[in-house]
């Protein structure tokens, strides 16, 4: 069965940057359809599971008022339902999970309901109805304009044709760019055609960073053993060139120097929470893995409330990178998912039976996947964390020479006059399909500029999330969470302002006024377009 329904601005993908697209859109007097494949709406945060990877100034600056509104109501919700420590409760820079990647690692759930609260009064006057769970299948088109996009619930039984004027793709891959026939980039871009110290003489388009399907572990009395997994045996004997031992091991190479590193784990570990202090630019924070990604510290919280902390397993040793899952037939894709879900299990297994311990022993069988948290049967996450997706032939590409600290040195990121907002993160590259190690590279606080989420041809589709004028090299810092955010509460604003001054993207970023305007709006929406010049990048 197919309806049809119309709108102003149809945002597909109701991740980070869908969510605050669909916010800046509805803002500003637009009527808007939301879209979502998982149960929850929040992508890299929720359904993925993963903890926000932020900069280091993030407390005080360097995200719109929006990011910081769900920043800030995270905490809330922790301090308004969760059983704190009267300690816990009373910091203002609470982090409830006291993780070493980010200064605030926290549960999935929370997320989503903070999310949903954020567009609840919207919801609620039928402004922006959410449709989920549905995935785009198809697009109309008419010549440079994509007039409708199909939408398929995921159980297959009904079919929605959405028609809207302006389309935001904020799926996590770029879903409708070969959908809808818009010119779009995969992988690995030419030294040649970008000029960028750290790419490849020819360009790779099927060399795209590894995939992760994440999950929670306690650590209970008794055995919680997992099924050895199907695959086992085959991860447990897999050893990249590069690696420094098998995929299953402690040992890995390190991100910014590729040495061999050798990290610890050690569940509840009796740590100072009160004492973490996460700052990536001074200390990755990955020595014990537990501690690493932690999403509850159960010292935060009065005695009783949890028998064991629980901690986010995303590391390098469930990075998936046998075969990309972008532009391959579907049964590929999904075998390829299938294998990675298996990696991870196969993780999960070699933890509770072989990992050596500090103590001599060998494995954790009291490790426990944690179900409840990640909103599934099987405990791992709902959605695989896809660091690296299709990007559009936009009007403006981002390039390593734009932000590389080694590059820019004092003068700083590159400076846009179209600069719709800021974020920082190294170039942080994951080992890839291709056989590539990590690639890492300083970086500079950055700018977005507007021409980055505008493609070439098409009139009235814009990015709105990890889908913009990025290259393999400079998707690896504009990639991650407050900057997604930033991206689509933009994508959203402009939506509507086209839609305000009957003008399209590329007739807006042509017209210094009308950028001028654009920008206008979103300083009053608490959007930063500029880094004060006492930041410096690491």
């Amino acid at each position: 069965m197919q309806t049809q329904r119309r709108t102003q601005v149809l945002v597909v993908g109701g991740g980070l940057g869908g969510v605050a697209a669909a916010l800046g859109a509805v803002r500003h007097g637009a009527q808007v359809i939301l879209t979502e494949e998982f149960a929850w709406l929040g992508g890299q945060s929720t359904s993925q599971a993963v903890p926000p990877d932020e900069h280091p100034w993030i407390e005080e600056i360097g995200c719109t008022a929006s990011y910081r509104a769900y920043r800030d109501g995270i905490r809330d919700y922790y301090r308004r339902y969760f059983p704190l420590t009267d300690e816990a409760k009373a910091r203002p820079d609470l982090n409830p999970g006291a993780g070493w990647v980010s200064k605030l690692c926290h549960e999935p759930r929370v997320a989503v309901a903070v999310i949903e609260a954020m567009l609840a009064p919207y919801r609620s006057s039928g402004r922006l109805p959410v449709l989920q769970p549905v995935r785009p299948v198809a697009c109309e088109t008419d010549g440079d304009r994509i007039t409708a996009v199909l939408l398929r619930s995921v159980d297959g039984t009904t079919e929605t044709m959405v028609h809207a004027d302006v389309v935001i793709d904020a799926t996590e891959t770029g879903e409708l760019l070969p959908l809808a026939g818009v010119e779009y980039v995969t992988g690995f871009e030419s030294r040649a055609e970008t000029g960028e110290p750290s790419a490849p003489d020819q360009a790779q388009p099927d060399n795209i960073q590894a995939l992760s399907i994440c999950f929670a572990i306690e650590h209970a009395d008794g055995d919680h053993t997992i099924d050895r997994p199907e695959q086992y045996d085959h991860w447990r004997s897999v050893r990249p060139d590069f690696w420094g031992g098998p995929l299953l091991g402690w040992a890995a190479p390190h991100p910014r120097t590729l040495e061999i590193t050798t990290r610890t784990f050690e569940p509840n570990p009796g740590d100072d929470v009160q004492a973490v202090f996460a700052d990536q630019s001074q200390n990755p924070g990955d020595g014990n893995l537990w501690t690493f990604r932690r999403i509850v510290a159960r010292d935060l919280f009065v005695p009783g409330a949890y028998s064991s902390d629980i901690t986010l397993v995303n590391w390098p040793s469930i990075d998936y990178f046998e075969g990309p899952v972008l532009d391959v037939d579907e049964q590929t894709a999904a075998s390829r998912l299938a294998d990675a879900r298996q990696l991870s299990l196969s993780m999960l297994y070699w933890l509770q039976t072989e990992a050596p311990r500090p103590d001599g022993g060998h494995g954790w069988p009291g490790l426990r996947l944690v179900p409840e948290v990640m909103g599934t049967a099987d405990g791992l996450a709902q959605a695989p964390y896809h660091r690296e997706g299709r990007r559009i032939k936009a009007l403006q590409t981002v390039v390593e020479q734009d932000v590389s600290l080694a590059i820019r040195g004092e003068a700083g990121a590159r400076r846009y006059e179209d600069s719709v907002g800021v974020g920082m993160y190294r170039i942080d590259l994951h080992p890839s399909t291709g056989g590539d190690n990590y690639i890492d590279v300083g970086a500079e606080p950055f700018e977005i500029p507007l021409g980055a989420l505008i493609p070439r041809r098409v009139r009235n589709l814009l990015a709105g999330a990890k889908n913009i004028g990025t290259t393999h090299i400079t998707n690896g810092c504009y990639r991650l969470h407050p900057v997604e955010w930033n991206i689509g509460e933009v994508a959203g604003v402009l939506a509507a302002t086209c839609l305000e001054l009957g003008l399209d993207p590329q007739e807006i970023h042509a017209n210094p006024s009308h950028v001028t305007q654009l920008q206008a709006a979103l300083v009053a929406d608490g959007v930063e377009l500029h880094w004060p010049d006492t930041v410096h990048g690491y």
